[in-house]
């Protein structure tokens, strides 16, 4: 590859970094947008690199979480009470049962969905349907308190079901922080308490989903040239440090506003999303 080529290359890796530190917090699905923001840019690597690409930066994401909330997640924090402790191993305990239903769900129905889920079609639909999910759910939520304001009284049974919603999240264009998220309205939690444990619950689903994309990226046959690690890094060092900010904004923003605004968002992109596979369709 041309010098020049490849600095477009890890430029337009940059540009996909952004664009998965921003959504994969914000409940408007990474994956769609990944697979979409690609379909423009064009990044030139074989199909089997970028879709095992478009999983493994979320390590990137992911590991803002790890490094935002590190004192409240690690059980070994100096000046930890007794209690504290408990309630780390307590919350860790709630994210392995919520992992429990994607983990096995997940593991049989990967390559299927992938083979045949992963398109415009599906990817638009599941931004309006979710779209319109957030603004029936947040309307219907303005007459009802919600009954866990507070991660540590959250029980083990609300956990998995949560975990249930995140199964939902195997279907591109559906978005696991917003599975999760609107699972947790519907069950009851409130958005900051949801939020909370759609960060925590995306630390071993993520690391998890993309180790096993990774293995069986090489399983198949594929390896991994150096500059291919490099686009990897990039976008995955971009993911982190954009993940930062966007964290903290969300989480300053559920504090005075509801998720009305990104179900209207996931609307009209699906309509624009539809549009444009139809033309493609029509006119190739």
């Amino acid at each position: 590859m041309q010098t020049a080529q490849y600095i477009i290359e890890l430029l337009k890796a940059v540009f996909l970094g952004v664009v998965e530190g921003v959504t994969e917090w914000l409940p408007i699905s990474s994956t769609g947008h990944l697979i979409l923001v690609n379909e423009f840019l064009n990044l030139r690597q074989s199909k089997a690199f970028i879709d095992m690409f478009n999983i493994v930066i979320q390590l990137g994401a992911i590991l803002a979480v790890m490094v935002i909330y590190f004192k409240r997640l690690n059980p070994f924090q100096p000046g930890k009470t007794a209690r504290e402790v408990q309630l780390t191993w307590q919350l860790w305990l709630k994210v392995v049962i919520a992992c429990i239903p994607s983990a096995f769900i997940g593991l049989f129905l990967d390559d299927w969905m992938e083979a045949h889920l992963s398109n415009f079609l599906v990817v638009a639909i599941m931004l309006v349907v979710y779209g319109i999910a957030f603004i029936w759910i947040e309307d219907r939520n303005r007459r009802v308190e919600p009954k866990v304001t507070d991660l540590a009284r959250m029980s083990y049974k609300t956990a998995f079901y949560i975990g249930l919603f995140q199964v939902l999240s195997i279907i591109p264009g559906t978005s696991r922080s917003g599975a999760t998220i609107l699972g947790g309205i519907i069950v009851g939690t409130s958005r900051s308490v949801a939020a909370d444990f759609t960060f925590f619950l995306g630390i071993p689903t993520m690391f998890g989903y993309s180790g096993l994309k990774a293995v069986k990226y090489f399983i198949d046959g594929n390896t991994l040239t150096g500059g291919q690690v490099a686009i990897l890094l990039v976008a995955s060092v971009t993911a982190f440090v954009v993940s930062l900010f966007v964290i903290r904004f969300l989480m300053n923003y559920i504090k005075k506003h509801d998720f009305t605004v990104f179900g209207k968002y996931r609307i009209v992109l699906g309509i624009i999303v539809l549009l444009y596979g139809a033309i493609k369709l029509i006119f190739g």
